[in-house]
């Protein structure tokens, strides 16, 4: 099948929705598939070759966090041309709502499309206004997707219809395999907690993390917190105060470094206050062998089976962080019996199963709108 996804965000700054894309793809083509592939960069990016670029994209603030989007009369000519010269069976755009590269593939796709929703909110008053006006160009989709319940939830309310859930994908095996690294490998004296997320981004929850871990260290002296993400280190350090010499801030990682990280640690944190639609770091964790403590958001339940595989504490809440870190370093052979349920759990996201789920979308989608309706 000649399969063209969309990408909204730009791929010069990574995240969840361009790696699940690009694991789709690679996924895809791996099965015998043409695969095409169209996103906003910069001419400088380093692009597989199954790649388009739309050319540089601009940061808007966007559910939280900063969207980097690409529109306007030169990326819908771009746009337009990758769809002629790629002759697709099936479209897949994500994220279709925002005003960037697959809201204008949408447009202009006369191929079936499929969607895919990625973001959960409770409220947004952009989408509220502009939900009138995008219905008729959502209409053009054959099938759609949402990563979560949570996702599925806001497109339904904001933008009619339903969606099949389908969750993002993850290379368990990847994670498995991970070695330990004596870095960040802890002791029963010595504990160590992992946190991954931009640091200068509150919904990431670092903040909360920072007033819960003096109380944490008062009843672990010897655990270590590893904090790895871009942002401003002098600033979160300044945080933690006199705890800050406890805690190691590792700047952007690699994947590598994040496998190691993920396999390693006794503990990882996910300690989100919303904005999260559905909770890949979570999986890849789980996958890694860590046990894992977030906050009761949503989608964090959703994966975490509401704390059969894993523990919650009430969001945005240090007092409760700091509790359910010390009763789980406590506990260790009741994590060990956790870790052991999620490593199980964790493999219906493999992308083994969550390609062909997304693949039969893409057939249902094809032969719908090929089907001949008997007048």
């Amino acid at each position: 099948m000649r399969i063209g996804i969309a990408c909204p965000y730009s791929w010069d700054v990574p995240g969840g929705v361009q790696f699940h894309i690009r694991d789709l793809a690679e996924e895809l083509i791996r099965r015998g598939h043409d695969v095409r592939v169209i996103t906003p960069a910069e001419d400088t990016t380093d692009l597989p070759d199954y790649f388009t670029s739309t050319g540089a994209a601009i940061p808007i603030r966007y559910n939280g966090s900063v969207a980097r989007l690409s529109f306007g009369p030169r990326v819908n000519a771009c746009v337009r041309k990758w769809i002629r010269e790629g002759n697709f069976d099936v479209i897949h755009v994500h994220e279709p709502f925002i005003p960037s590269v697959s809201m204008l593939a949408l447009m202009s796709a006369e191929c079936p499309v499929v969607s895919t929703f990625h973001t959960a909110m409770d409220r947004s008053l952009a989408l509220e206004i502009a939900a009138p006006a995008l219905r008729p160009v959502l209409d053009k989709i054959q099938s759609r997707i949402a990563v979560s319940q949570e996702a599925r939830r806001t497109a339904v309310q904001y933008l009619g219809g339903d969606a099949y859930i389908i969750p993002n994908g993850v290379y368990t095996r990847t994670f498995e395999k991970a070695p330990q690294d004596n870095r960040f490998t802890g002791t029963a004296e010595h504990p160590t907690i992992g946190f991954l997320g931009r640091i200068d981004e509150p919904r990431k929850g670092l903040p909360v993390v920072a007033a819960a871990f003096t109380q944490i260290l008062e009843a672990h002296p010897g655990v270590r917190l590893f904090v790895a993400g871009r942002g401003d280190e002098a600033q979160a350090r300044e945080m933690f105060g006199e705890s800050a010499g406890s805690v190691e801030f590792l700047g952007g990682v690699s994947e590598e470094d994040k496998e190691a990280l993920l396999s390693s640690v006794d503990i990882y944190l996910a300690p989100n206050t919303g904005g999260e639609s559905f909770g890949i770091i979570l999986v890849e964790a789980m996958s890694a062998g860590s046990f894992v403590i977030s906050s009761d958001i949503p989608a964090f339940r959703a994966v975490l089976g509401n704390g059969e595989f894993g523990s919650h504490f009430s969001n945005d809440d240090a007092e409760s962080l700091a509790q359910a870190v010390i009763s789980a370093l406590a506990e260790p052979e009741h994590r060990a019996d956790v870790v052991a349920k999620a490593h199980e759990e964790a493999h219906r996201y493999d992308w083994d199963t969550v390609a062909s789920q997304v693949f039969a979308v893409y057939e249902t989608a094809y032969r719908t709108a090929h089907m001949e309706v008997p007048e």
